[in-house]
């Protein structure tokens, strides 16, 4: 259960009317402070980062709409009982953002594996294969050819 249905009970609804003794939605949340940082995932063989990175993406994007639901919900609830915190709101909405990038970044990755590519060109920064030698737009050298060491016969 979210941190916003627990706030406000199971289901869905205020038990009893606020009164002054009870802290409001807000100061619970607030207290609550942010969702825990997601921890790092052991390390994995070669053949099956890329069904990490899945698994990664996958609860991320649990997370990021679970985010969406609680800062609507919260914003829903403020407006009900016409007490703003922006504060409140503001470091949820960072919370939510700092996921929805991490989310973009491993999403990028996995397009990366997908279409192959293993980098860009420094100099214009269009996308290269594996093992490339030269830039297929500008034509610059990708790699150094080192000088092959010939034995003496």
């Amino acid at each position: 259960m979210s941190i916003l249905g627990d706030a406000i009970g199971r289901d869905g609804r205020d038990k009893s009317p606020p009164t002054l003794n009870q802290p409001t939605l807000a100061a619970s949340i607030a207290a609550a402070g942010p969702p825990p940082p997601s921890s790092p995932a052991p390390p994995t063989p070669e053949g099956e980062g890329s069904s990490e990175l899945r698994r990664k993406r996958d609860a991320l994007a649990e997370q990021v709409t679970e985010l969406h639901w609680d800062l609507g919900g919260l914003a829903y609830e403020m407006a009900i009982r016409d007490h703003f915190r922006l504060d409140v709101l503001v470091r949820r909405a960072a919370v939510l953002q700092e996921r929805d990038a991490e989310l973009a970044e491993i999403e990028r990755l996995l397009r990366l594996e997908e279409s192959a590519s293993a980098g860009s060109c420094p100099h214009c920064a269009a996308p290269h294969s594996r093992g490339a030698l030269f830039c297929w737009q500008c034509g610059a050298t990708l790699m150094e050819r080192s000088p092959a060491a010939v034995a003496a016969p």
